[in-house]
């Protein structure tokens, strides 16, 4: 069926899936090679160093990902917001796909030498370029393409990729450790990374029935027209929507760090600083992703009724104020308690603010440097915050010999940060997305409600 024969219903279901399954996908392969480098890669890869220096070293790899994100958000936000969302989403997807596939394929150190682990850490900057690119897109494709009064439900499915992801790659690779055995660092831990090849096939099938919505399309034939149109989506960005970047990469501080708070740091003091088996942080893993993949819509539809920024707030609050008593429940060790706390995290305070982050992005810039805007905005809290924070927090444990309450403040602090510069963010959840081009920069006017501005407007 072609473009123009599909009816708005149809387009819209497309496009959801197109950004869920997507995001689902590229979040399972990036997750894969956390878990599988904590396992095996520090042997596998660095044998000649320290078994506790190649572990970290093995790690660090993990990091290399976050340094190529910024890259892949303004390479693919350009692209995204000049030639289309889809093709865009195409090409990352493609990347990160090939990237992890290669990685399933790559010889070891015993094999090759050196160049094992520097083809490696090169696989690595290539997942991290595709994820850098994927997330805009995926979030711009699912609200873009939804009715107004939906935005926030549309735009949250897409964030559920994220823990889907998470729970899936968590899974695969308990499965193929269980299934290999022994054989787990010979061949087992290459099969979670060969099954991305199929599970890539079926979201490159739904990712291609997906197509550009109608703001996109007219906004590139007026831009065609148009002087702008020269101009790179990032200068235009950096030059007239500095205050909506400052709130994109700020918001994230309530959930960027705090999430590989609760999905890697967690998983590392439990076994290695309280003894407790490897099991515990796992299982907590698991069950607090599929309680997030739960209320990730549910509060994307809240934010549809009371608004983005007011949901966001409500989030942030809890994380606050539940900091404390969910870090003394990670903090006894016992499996329950485990479970328990990075459940709650996930359940409640990080998805009530990570389920509106696609429609307040997306409403606060206009089309022509969306892409370009909410990636760049997402991936710059990425490599501020969330590359350092398990490292950071580890760090934390250890000055405080072993105690929780350095890593429970660092979080409360960070997510007052992002409360403050959502403070900032205009609630424009009854406007169309077209509209909000018609704004006049907001500190030019800052008594003025986005209705009034939009009459002021010629």
């Amino acid at each position: 069926m072609s473009d123009s024969a599909m009816t708005p219903d149809q387009v819209r279901r497309n496009s959801l899936k197109s950004g869920t399954i997507g995001a689902i996908v590229e979040w399972y392969e990036y997750t894969i090679y956390g878990t599988t480098a904590a396992l095996v890669f520090g042997h596998l890869f660095f044998p000649n160093l320290p078994g506790a220096v190649g572990q970290i070293v093995a790690l660090a790899t993990f990091g290399v990902g976050f340094l190529a994100r910024p890259v892949g958000a303004f390479v693919a936000g350009h692209l995204g917001d000049k030639i289309g969302r889809k093709s865009t989403l195409i090409m990352t997807f493609t990347i990160m796909t090939v990237a992890t596939a290669l990685i399933g394929f790559l010889p070891t150190y015993a094999t090759i030498g050196v160049a094992a682990p520097l083809l490696l850490c090169a696989l690595r900057l290539a997942q991290g370029f595709a994820v850098g690119g994927e997330w805009g897109g995926a979030a711009i494709v699912a609200v873009e393409n939804a009715p107004r009064e939906k935005r926030g439900f549309f735009g949250s499915w897409p964030q559920t990729g994220v823990s889907a992801g998470l729970l899936l790659g968590t899974v695969m690779v308990s499965l193929s450790s269980w299934i290999s055995g022994d054989a787990f660092d010979t061949w087992g831990w290459r099969v979670p990374f060969l099954f991305a090849i199929p599970l890539a096939l079926i979201g490159m099938y739904i990712r291609l029935r997906a197509t550009e919505s109608p703001a996109f399309l007219a906004e590139k034939a007026k831009m065609e027209a148009e002087l702008e149109h020269r101009k790179a989506p990032a200068v235009v960005l950096f030059r007239d929507y500095k205050k909506p970047l400052l709130i994109a990469i700020f918001a994230r501080f309530a959930e960027a760090g705090n999430y590989y708070l609760f999905t890697t740091f967690v998983l590392s003091f439990v076994t290695t600083t309280l003894g407790a088996p490897r099991s515990y942080g796992l299982a907590a893993s698991m069950v607090g992703a599929a309680a997030n993949i739960i209320m990730i819509p549910i509060f994307g539809r809240l934010s549809d009724r009371i608004g983005r920024p007011k949901t966001f707030l409500i989030g942030a609050t809890l994380i606050a104020v539940t900091a404390w008593p969910i870090f003394a429940l990670v903090g006894t060790g016992q499996l329950w308690a485990v479970v328990a706390g990075v459940t709650l995290f996930m359940a409640l305070g990080h998805a009530m603010v990570y389920a509106p982050l696609p429609a307040l992005y997306c409403e606060m810039f206009p089309t022509a440097v969306r892409y370009t805007g909410i990636s760049v905005g997402y991936q710059m809290a990425s490599i501020i915050l969330a590359s350092f924070t398990p490292a950071l927090a580890a760090a934390m444990v250890l000055w405080s010999n072993g105690s929780l309450w350095m890593v429970t403040v660092f979080a409360i602090a960070t997510t007052l940060v992002a409360m403050v510069a959502v403070s900032f963010a205009p609630d424009r959840r009854h406007l169309e997305l077209d509209e909000v081009a018609l704004l006049p920069d907001s500190d030019a006017t800052p008594n003025l409600t986005d209705s009034q501005r939009l009459r002021r407007s010629p």
